[in-house]
C-alpha cells in the first residue's frame, strides 16, 4: 500500500487507519525518501554563479531515512543506531574498540584526561609533564594538555606536507616528556614510522588526531592505530558527518575503560543507558569511603564528563559510514586534480604533498604562497572570496601567536620559521566530494587569471 499526501487530517487518519506500527513506519520513511529525492538532490554548478565551499555535508535519501527512522523510536539518548554505528566503526578503523562523543574536541579532551587516570599508575600522565605537538597544530590538539597542567613542547613544520618535522620529534625529548599528541594535518599522515620509534624509546603516551584523515594509511596500516588513542569529528566540514559528533578508539582494554568512564559522567558503572546490574552486583560493593552496598550506578572512579551523542546523529553515522570509501575516493581524485591543474602556476605557489609512505584521506588542499611572488595571501584569498570561492587559513597558525596563548607555560625547540610562514602565506581551499571536476575547474581558472593577470 502507498500513503500519498493527504489534504487534511482527518483524510490522512482514514487512510493510515489499516496500517500497524511498523506498516505506518514504512510508509513514512518511504515519503521523507520522496522528500529528500525532490527537495535535496544536489544542484547543478553554473560558472560564475555558483559557490565553491571549502567543506560541506554530503548526504542523500539514506542519511534522512535513518534519522527520521531513529525519530520515530524517540530514544533520544544513545541507543541501536549508535550500538550499530560503535560496532562498524571499530571494524572500519580496524580497531577493537570505539566510543561515540559530541565533538572531535570532546574526543581529544577525552584522549588526553583518560591518560590521567590513576589506573595507570606510575604511568598516568600528570600536571607539569611535558607533551611534544606542532606550533601549527588545530587549538584543540594543543588545549586539553594547557587544561591539565601540562607543558606543550613546540616544534616547526615540514613543508609541503605541514606535518611535524620527523628530525626535530627526539629533539624534543627532556627528561619531563610523557606525551606526543598530534594530527595528521588535512588528512595527511605525519611520519608515523619516526613518531613511534621515539615513543618506544622513551616510553611516551601517543594520541593521534585524526579528525581530518578518516581512511589515511601509513605503511598500508590506518592512521589512529599506531598510538594509544585515535580521535575523530564528524563535524559537517569533515569525511563523514552526523552534524555535531566524533569519536574515540582503541585497541586497549584498559584505556577503552576509562575513556567510557570519563565520557559517562566518571562513573564506575559500565552499563548501558536504559540498563541496570550488568557486572550483578550492583548493591555489593564497597568502593572510596562509600556503605557497602552504595549504588554502583552512582559511584564515581574519575572526575569525568557527559560527552555522550543522541541516537539520531548517531542514525546519520550508520549510512554516512556506508559511504566513507566512496568518500575518500572522490577526495583522493579531487586532489589529484588540483594539483593537475595548479602546477603551471609552481612558481608562485606551493603546492602540497603527501607524506613519504602514506596515502592521505585529503581533508582540504593547501596551498602556501612562495616568499617573492608578486601578490601576497590576503589579496589572493580576498579575490577567491569575492568569486564566491571559499577559502580557509591553517587554522591557527602558528599557535604561539594567537591571543589565547599568551603567557601560558611551554617550551620551543628549534625555530619555527615555516610556522611564520604558514601564518602569513597558506591558505586552503575544497575539495570534498560535493565538489565537481566544474567546481575546481573554476576556482583554479579564477586563481590563474589572478596571478598571470
Amino acid at each position: 500500500m502507498e500513503l500519498n499526501l493527504a489534504p487534511n487530517a482527518e483524510a490522512l487518519e482514514a487512510m493510515t487507519a489499516g496500517y500497524d506500527e511498523q506498516q505506518m513506519r514504512q510508509a513514512i520513511l518511504d515519503m521523507v525518501g520522496q522528500y529528500a529525492r525532490a527537495f535535496h538532490a544536489p544542484k547543478p554548478f553554473v560558472y560564475g554563479e555558483s559557490a565553491v565551499p571549502v567543506s560541506g555535508k554530503v548526504y542523500g535519501e539514506a542519511d534522512m531515512r535513518s534519522l527520521v527512522d531513529s525519530a520515530l523510536d524517540f530514544w533520544l539518548t544513545t541507543g541501536r543506531f549508535n550500538e550499530q554505528f560503535e560496532s562498524e566503526l571499530a571494524a572500519r578503523m580496524g580497531s577493537r574498540f570505539a566510543l561515540t562523543v559530541n565533538s572531535g574536541s570532546s574526543a581529544n579532551l577525552l584522549a588526553l584526561s583518560t591518560l590521567f587516570s590513576h589506573y595507570f599508575r606510575g604511568d598516568a600522565l600528570k600536571a607539569g609533564d611535558e607533551i611534544i605537538t606542532v606550533a601549527t597544530g588545530f587549538p584543540t590538539t594543543v588545549n586539553p594538555a594547557l587544561q591539565y597542567g601540562m607543558v606543550p613542547v613546540f616544534v616547526d613544520v615540514d613543508l609541503p606536507t605541514y606535518n611535524i618535522k620527523p628530525e626535530m620529534v627526539e629533539a624534543a625529548v627532556s627528561s619531563k616528556t610523557r606525551a606526543i599528541m598530534l594530527a595528521h594535518t588535512l588528512g595527511n599522515p605525519f611520519n608515523l614510522a619516526e613518531v613511534m620509534r621515539v615513543a618506544e624509546k622513551y616510553n611516551l603516551w601517543v594520541v593521534e588526531d585524526c579528525c581530518d584523515a578518516l581512511g589515511a594509511t601509513f605503511n598500508g596500516q590506518g592512521v589512529g592505530t599506531f598510538g594509544h588513542v585515535g580521535t575523530l569529528s564528524f563535524y559537517p566540514a569533515h569525511h563523514i558527518t552526523m552534524g555535531e559528533g566524533g569519536a574515540v578508539f582503541t585497541d586497549k582494554p584498559m584505556i577503552k575503560r576509562v575513556l567510557e568512564s570519563m565520557r559517562d559522567w566518571g562513573r564506575d558503572c559500565w552499563c548501558a543507558p536504559g540498563k541496570d546490574n550488568t557486572c550483578g552486583k550492583r548493591f555489593e560493593r564497597r568502593l572510596g569511603d562509600l556503605p557497602h552496598g552504595y549504588d554502583h550506578k552512582y559511584t564515581y572512579s574519575h572526575a569525568g564528563y557527559n560527552l555522550k551523542i543522541t541516537d539520531m546523529q548517531a542514525a546519520v553515522g550508520v549510512t554516512q559510514l556506508a559511504r566513507a570509501d566512496e568518500f575518500i575516493a572522490a577526495r583522493r581524485r579531487n586532489f589529484a586534480l588540483l594539483t593537475e591543474l595548479l602546477r603551471p602556476l609552481e612558481d608562485v605557489l606551493m603546492l602540497p604533498e603527501a607524506t613519504p609512505n602514506s596515502d592521505p584521506s585529503w581533508f582540504g588542499y593547501a596551498i602556501t604562497v612562495r616568499p617573492g611572488a608578486h601578490f601576497t595571501r590576503d589579496q589572493l584569498t580576498r579575490h577567491l572570496d569575492a568569486n564566491r570561492i571559499g577559502t580557509r587559513l591553517l587554522f591557527g597558525g602558528n599557535l604561539l601567536r594567537q591571543p589565547y596563548m599568551k603567557g601560558r607555560p611551554h617550551r620551543v625547540v628549534g625555530d619555527l620559521s615555516n610556522a611564520d610562514l604558514v601564518t602569513t602565506n597558506t591558505f586552503w581551499i575544497g575539495l570534498y566530494p560535493g565538489l565537481t571536476e566544474d567546481h575546481l575547474g573554476f576556482a583554479v581558472d579564477t586563481i590563474t587569471k589572478f596571478i598571470r593577470g
